[in-house]
């Protein structure tokens, strides 16, 4: 525990402290005293400030003590340590935790750990069902009798393309020649991502007209994750080409495209495209007429 009182003889073994912080530093690089403070009994440490310009706030930091009963000062040990203002780097962050999507460029290589979480073995290659799988008999019975060529190992083990009518071939065709799928964990980080971009609660789905699962530019995807998610297939929309929600929408939807009609005007109360003739003399009129009959 630190005690409030330095000891006064290694409190006043300040050029001793500050020969030690020479010999350590470069010429000229140790600055004014700024502080000593008590580490214990008669366990005191002395604060130089730091001039070299790579180190700025940083302080040399030399610790003197002396034996009980004893006169004679001696240092333990000197060090640089950073000052409440230091310039440090920021801390360290693994690269697998340091790097984000996007980071990646072309020639880029990322391994994935054989332990990911995203990631669960796919097709193992066994051909024996589990004891509980209730179609294992009926499997084994299937394959002698049809005598169908069984591959060792999984299919992307296989050194060439399996034959017509293998296990591997019947995994190729469905998609599962892999080694690796993703697991459940993997998917809903998955889904948690896309709908983080491009689901219902961002600004651009809140002020749209409908929603992406009425829309006919979405281009649907297979899996679990089609329930919930498509692919933007409209050029001049803001997620084309992207995953979206189907709870996602833009100002693209498909029918919030049709153009309204223009606009009809009224009809006119004063019809100003007839002409009426107004004559400026009636009964004259009228008398003209009258001679013209008789």
């Amino acid at each position: 525990m630190r005690s409030r009182t330095p000891d006064r003889l290694c409190a006043e073994a300040v050029e001793l402290a500050r020969e030690a912080a020479e010999e350590a530093a470069r010429p000229g690089k140790v600055g004014e005293h700024v502080e000593a403070l008590a580490d214990g009994d008669r366990v005191v440490t002395h604060y130089f400030a730091c001039e070299d310009p790579g180190y700025r706030g940083w302080r040399w930091a030399v610790t003197v003590a002396r034996a009980s009963r004893a006169k004679a000062v001696t240092v333990d040990e000197t060090v640089l340590l950073p000052g409440p203002d230091a310039l440090l780097a920021p801390e360290w962050v693994p690269w697998s935790e340091r790097l984000r999507p996007g980071d990646m460029g072309p020639g880029d290589l990322l391994p994935t750990d054989a332990e990911d979480l995203r990631l669960e073995p796919g097709w193992t290659g066994e051909d024996v069902p589990p004891p509980n799988s209730a179609v294992s008999r009926e499997m084994t019975e299937l394959v002698d009798a049809e005598d169908a060529e069984v591959s060792a190992g999984p299919p992307s083990a296989q050194p060439t393309a399996p034959a017509r009518g293998s296990i591997a071939s019947l995994a190729e065709e469905l998609g599962m020649r892999r080694a690796r799928v993703l697991s459940r964990y993997g998917l809903h980080t998955a889904a948690d991502r896309w709908d983080e971009s491009h689901g219902a609660k961002t600004p651009m789905a809140q002020a749209a007209p409908a929603s992406c699962v009425s829309c006919g530019f979405l281009i649907p995807i297979g899996g679990s994750l089609g329930q919930a998610f498509g692919i933007c297939g409209n050029e001049f929309g803001p997620a084309d080409g992207h995953v979206v929600s189907l709870s996602y929408g833009c100002g693209g939807h498909s029918e919030a495209a049709v153009m309204p009609k223009p606009p009809r005007p009224a009809p006119p109360v004063i019809d100003e495209t007839l002409v009426d003739l107004m004559p400026l003399r009636p009964e004259a009129a009228g008398g003209e007429e009258d001679l013209g009959h008789s």
